[in-house]
């Protein structure tokens, strides 16, 4: 409901250059690189339910704090939070899902488990859209009390699935040495700065595409609504049947397929004027999502030792939260500095480079198995 529209809320409130408003993002994504790397640790040690509902409760409490910030700082502190707290909630998901399903499966649950979410993602904006355009207050506290009940139901009906044998008693060095060792794998460290490049043209989409159209097109809250959720819509009916089929094949040869998908979609925002362009966008973006997103969650898990998933996960969630510390700052300043088309068409390039990575892993991977 709240997410696609903050910018416009944030930029109406503040009336500052994008470069100062998208400052703030950068913000929310610093706090969480350093919250995805604590949340693994967290959630392999405490278990996943607990660490799940409380990202929920203080996301909660951050759409309650946006009701009263009046200021750059105010909004600066908030979204410091909100970065802290998202991370627990969907690595503490993804880890849950991974216990509970067999390695070839995997895949196929994140599709489904991506179907089930973006039930709710294509209603919220339209929701969203429609309700903001009357009132942000109401939004921002509808938003705060579904995520608080949300933590309700989750504390009390979800089951943890980390058997209390597996839960690790280890020191601070030794959980260190997880990363240390998983950052020396070759296939990780690829799949990672791939995946970061490819999730940069995705920030550039959902945290710059609302307020760019609406300040560039007069685009407003109730017609970008339409676009986002055509997002969602096409992740529910499509997951499941392209997952069934990109599964079959070896994910380093999917995920660079997606990745040229989205530098298509940013060429398309680039040389649109109208609403119909933009949503053409989001349509191919989606494309190269539905390929990439539960392909590259299987294929980082499939890699993860059991009583490490979430810190696993947790590395792989730095790559959107690097992606939003890069992305709509540098398209800020690129928009002010160069031109309003500028950070798109720079998003471009950047989606050819992640292609790029991703067949140089795919390439590297097939090396490394042939020679063993």
């Amino acid at each position: 409901m709240i997410w696609p529209f903050l910018l416009i809320y944030v930029s109406e409130k503040l009336s500052l250059p994008m470069a100062a408003v998208t400052s703030l993002m950068t913000l929310n994504s610093l706090a969480g690189l350093a919250s995805s790397i604590v949340a693994g640790s967290l959630i392999d040690r405490f278990g996943r339910r607990v660490m799940m509902a409380l990202g929920l409760f203080g996301s909660a409490l951050v759409y309650v704090g946006y009701l009263f910030a009046s200021s750059f700082w105010h909004f600066g502190v908030l979204l410091f939070l909100a970065g802290l707290f998202t991370p627990l909630y969907r690595v503490g998901a993804d880890a849950l899902l991974s216990d509970l399903v067999a390695p070839e499966q995997r895949a196929q649950a994140f599709g489904l488990a991506r179907m089930g979410r973006n039930i709710g993602v294509a209603l919220g904006p339209l929701i969203g859209g429609l309700v903001l355009t009357a009132s942000y207050a109401y939004g921002l506290l509808g938003a705060a009390a579904a995520l608080a009940l949300f933590g309700l139901i989750t504390l009390f009906f979800v089951r943890e699935t980390l058997p209390q044998d597996e839960l690790p008693l280890e020191t601070l060095r030794e959980q260190l040495s997880v990363y240390r060792k998983a950052l020396s794998e070759p296939r990780f460290t690829r799949m990672l700065s791939a995946y970061t490049l490819m999730e940069i043209c995705a920030a550039l989409i959902w945290v710059l595409l609302a307020v760019y159209l609406k300040q560039n097109f007069g685009i407003g809250e109730a017609r970008y609504g339409l676009i986002a959720s055509t997002n969602a819509v096409m992740v529910v009916f499509l997951q499941v049947f392209i997952t069934r089929r990109t599964q079959k094949h070896p994910p380093t040869r999917v995920m660079p397929l997606g990745a040229l998908l989205y530098a298509a979609a940013m060429l398309v925002v680039a040389v649109s004027n109208g609403f119909w362009g933009f949503w053409s966008a989001m349509v191919i973006l989606t494309l190269g999502e539905l390929l990439t997103a539960p392909t590259a969650s299987a294929y980082v898990v499939n890699m993860a030792p059991p009583a490490q998933r979430g810190r696993y996960l947790g590395l792989f969630g730095l790559t959107w939260q690097a992606a939003t510390a890069i992305g709509p700052l540098a398209a800020g300043f690129l928009s002010d500095a160069v031109s309003m088309r500028a950070p798109w068409v720079a998003g471009a390039l950047v989606g050819l480079a992640s292609a790029a990575a991703f067949l140089a892993l795919d390439r590297y991977s097939r090396t490394r198995a042939l020679a063993n």
